[in-house]
């Protein structure tokens, strides 16, 4: 068996904050969540082709790094 690989910083005690973050929330929390996003100014939200996104990934990922 293969041992899990995460992503930079991060770890399964990470991990397992996030998803207890996800389960404990209400539906209207996570509406608000969801509908804040929209809000934030430092970030844009796009529909990209599911044929592109192998290659978004990537240039966002060289950019991060």
């Amino acid at each position: 068996m293969s041992e899990n690989q995460y992503p930079p910083n991060w770890d399964e005690d990470r991990i397992r904050r996030v998803l207890e973050h996800y389960k404990s929330q209400s539906e209207e929390e996570a509406v608000a969540e969801d509908e804040a996003a929209w809000d934030d100014v430092t970030q844009t939200i796009m529909a990209v082709p599911v044929d592109l996104a192998p290659a978004v990934r990537d240039l966002l990922s060289r950019r991060a790094s």
